[in-house]
């Protein structure tokens, strides 16, 4: 793409520079003063011929003195449609937020026992609940969501819908469990995105046993073949994960994230909760749980996603407010001459009118 900007047009500082993708007919824009002399000259023209009317009140109505302001208003609306034409002949690229091909979105979400800690009122799942709750009611009808609940294990609440009530419900049914299994948590996910792909949790212990050199008791399925993509160039899915802790059990989902990297697929994370750690005890038992952000960062860099961290229930409802308007307007590069054709277009239209209107002429 051609992205020469005029020497003689000067960009204000601090504004994203226009791009066009042919820009030498931005030159064109030097008809502009030339035209306006032109139009000026014509006025001093037409002002000397009217003095040679014997009757100073046909003079009068000749210079048109009562309305002259509006003698000049057609020529400045012509002379902005054509710059307008100009610029639209230039082709001119714009970075405009238009509404996303993401159809599939899926929601891992912790249940892991800390989850009832109270740090985020009135604690951490509730709010967690109430946040993907209305996460879905901003999210455009059309768009399926799943949800996967995850602790010691991964499980799926709900495949992919677009009936909000069966998520609400399956978000409502969560029960907290013991351990934190990020890692299980994508693969499940990349498994409920791509049901046909062979991914199971076994291939990455398989793999990881290989690569150690260990004997091989039983190989998992083998994999649907694929080709590797660039990470975060699959438009048409995206997992959000929350989670409040650090991975207990499963497979790494630093591992697990690269499973995700390599299908294109982007996992937002989103951690809540202590970042430092506390100790949370209930029913009779207690145990020591602290945000791992370093992970939670690493999962998002390497998807091309973003990482979150939401302290309170506040946070956590504007991180899932940021998360729809991510998920469902993206800022794409696209070409705009249309929208300068069109304003054009109206200019010249209104300069006729209002000349028929006024003069019952065009300009």
């Amino acid at each position: 793409m051609n992205r020469t900007w005029p020497a003689f047009l000067h960009w204000p500082q601090g504004l994203p520079e226009p791009h066009f993708l042919w820009p030498q007919f931005l030159w064109l824009l030097l008809l502009l003063p030339v035209l306006v002399l032109l139009y000026l000259g014509l006025q001093r023209r037409r002002k000397k011929l009217a003095v040679r009317y014997a009757s100073l009140s046909i003079v009068r109505e000749a210079v048109g003195q009562r309305v002259a302001w509006r003698r000049h208003v057609p020529p400045l609306l012509m002379l902005t449609a054509l710059a307008a034409l100009i610029v639209a002949s230039a082709r001119p690229v714009a970075v405009v937020s238009l509404p996303s091909n993401q159809q599939t979105i899926i929601l891992a979400m912790d249940v892991s026992g800390s989850m009832r800690a109270t740090d985020v009122e009135p604690n951490r799942l509730v709010a967690a609940q109430n946040a993907a709750k209305a996460f879905l009611k901003a999210l455009p009808r059309d768009v399926k969501v799943g949800v996967v609940a995850f602790a010691g294990s991964a499980q799926v609440a709900q495949l992919p819908t677009v009936n909000r009530d069966d998520l609400v419900t399956a978000i409502d049914r969560f029960q907290l469990q013991r351990a934190t299994a990020t890692g299980n948590a994508i693969v499940i996910s990349l498994a409920t995105l791509f049901p046909n792909a062979g991914i199971e949790l076994q291939q990455l212990s398989f793999d990881r046993q290989r690569a150690l050199g260990r004997p091989l008791d039983q190989a998992p399925p083998t994999q649907n073949e694929f080709i590797p993509v660039p990470p975060g160039s699959y438009n048409s899915a995206a997992i959000i994960m929350l989670t409040d802790g650090q991975r207990t059990t499963g497979v790494d989902p630093v591992e697990a994230a690269k499973m995700a990297a390599d299908r294109g697929v982007k996992v937002y994370t989103v951690g809540i909760g202590t970042v430092d750690g506390e100790t949370i005890g209930f029913e009779g038992w207690s145990m020591r749980v602290r945000l791992d952000e370093d992970t939670l960062k690493a999962i998002a860099q390497k998807t091309a996603a973003e990482y979150y961290y939401a302290g309170t229930a506040q946070d956590l409802q504007k991180v899932y407010e940021s998360l729809s308007s991510r998920l469902t307007l993206e800022k794409k590069e696209t070409e705009v001459t249309s929208l300068f054709a069109l304003l054009g277009a109206a200019l010249v239209l209104l300069a006729g009118g209002l000349s028929m209107w006024w003069f019952n002429r065009l300009p």
